[in-house]
């Protein structure tokens, strides 16, 4: 098979939940561990490091990852999903995995890995673990794709584990509750490992923590109170600068609003990891919040398309992550807002309506996946909030809809779900 062919197959053979939703959803670790019994366990010969939460994975991943290899660490990145190409999710020192190492992948163990019957996340997952044993990684940074406790990449044991903040997202499979999703979370917390604790939100979810980590002998830290020194102010230049104990003015390169709890996160954790052995030099420190995105390939984070008019697309998909949006869009320069807008079908929208701004022109559309809800439907829910617009069926028409009518001091926004933005970034 050809590369496309092949990643085609992947789709075909192993659905996607990013892309369909639960119809692709296997909770639990025994195709995980089947897998792994056939590559054998190939996480085992590198350090990892797991990080989980509801929102900011991505950024505290990427962050960490750019620190470890300006460190001088041969780094490995396994995130999901992707916005562009299939191989974003899984990179060593920024570079994606080939195209000849995935269709090799597929040649030569496809009879060995179709008796499991593994989602696509299962099976790309031990894909990226058998490359970066292959690539003699020091260590790999690995996201955790849904939830905590029985999430498919649960079967690692890594040097430091991370939870970025809870929220509500995923409620069918994690909870409708935050401690219920805290507690799913808390799955990643391992005995006797270091675990760091982003955000917390409320006394209840802190406690959830604190049992589950008391409950493994794992030493805890809160990033809150670890760093109660901590500030950011924003810059002329956008960037945001943060100054905390040992390291005053940091720049970050992610410039939302939401990357200051990131940030804070990411400082507790190189402190945590200084403690059990890391050698990470404080420049690196500087050079990895600096230089993020040509380090590491990051995208979708705050992240500005063009100048005049200004567009700017963020992958925020859920209250949690777009209170920080609307914040930003609040400290903004321009004469109307544009927003391009769209959303997932499993996600509860009426949050999120409700943080929107009211003064802004709507262009409602639908991601190209399965999983995207349609347009129409997005329009009229959003009309119940006083939110106004008109459809579009592709991302594309929106998009040219929004530039067509916007003036040069306008701002367009993109954003709603990670697969409006994959659908924009091509375009640009």
């Amino acid at each position: 098979m050809t590369y496309d062919e092949t990643i085609d197959y992947l789709y075909r053979q192993m659905p996607e939940y990013q892309r369909i939703g639960d119809k692709a959803y296997k909770p639990g670790l025994d195709n995980s561990l089947a897998l792994d019994e056939i590559f054998d366990h190939p996480h085992q010969r590198y350090k990892t490091i797991h990080v989980g939460g509801t929102n900011g994975k991505g950024s505290v991943s990427h962050l960490l990852a750019a620190i470890l290899q300006e460190s001088g660490y041969k780094v490995g990145l396994y995130t999901s999903p992707h916005l562009i190409d299939f191989r974003e999710r899984i990179r060593v020192n920024g570079e994606m995995i080939s195209r000849e190492f995935v269709m090799d992948f597929v040649e030569q163990y496809r009879e060995q890995f179709e008796p499991v019957m593994p989602s696509f996340f299962e099976l790309t997952m031990e894909m990226a673990f058998l490359y970066f044993a292959q690539r003699e990684v020091d260590v790999a940074v690995i996201e955790v794709g849904l939830g905590g406790r029985l999430d498919s990449t649960n079967i690692i044991s890594p040097d430091l584990s991370i939870i970025t903040n809870i929220g509500f997202d995923h409620m069918k499979q994690l909870g409708n509750t935050l401690p219920k999703i805290a507690a799913e979370k808390a799955g990643i917390i391992k005995s006797y490992t270091p675990v760091v604790i982003g955000e917390t939100g409320n006394a209840e979810v802190t406690q959830v923590f604190i049992d589950k980590a008391q409950s493994v002998n794992a030493p805890i830290v809160f990033a809150e109170l670890y760093m109660n020194n901590f500030k950011a102010e924003k810059c002329e230049s956008g960037w945001l600068l943060f100054h905390a104990d040992g390291y005053p003015g940091i720049k970050s390169e992610l410039r939302g609003l939401a990357q200051d709890k990131n940030a804070r996160t990411v400082l507790t954790a190189v402190e945590v990891l200084l403690e059990t052995g890391y050698v990470i030099p404080k420049a690196s420190v500087y050079k990895g919040f600096a230089n993020v995105t040509s380090i590491t390939g990051l995208m979708g984070r705050w992240q500005q398309l063009q100048t005049s008019p200004k567009i700017i697309c963020d992958i925020a998909h859920n209250a949690h992550g777009i209170q920080y949006v609307a914040e930003q869009l609040q400290s903004e320069n321009f004469n109307r807002l544009h927003m391009v807008f769209g959303m997932a079908n499993d996600k509860d929208i009426d949050p999120v309506f409700s943080l929107l701004p009211r003064d802004a022109v709507y262009y409602f559309t639908k991601a190209s996946v399965e999983r995207a809800l349609d347009e129409k439907i997005l329009a009229r829910q959003a009309e119940t909030h006083g939110l106004n617009g008109e459809s579009f069926s592709s991302v594309k028409e929106a998009i040219e809809a929004a530039k067509e009518n916007a003036d040069k001091n306008d701002l367009i926004f993109i954003g709603g779900s990670s697969f409006i933005v994959a659908d924009a970034l091509p375009l640009f």
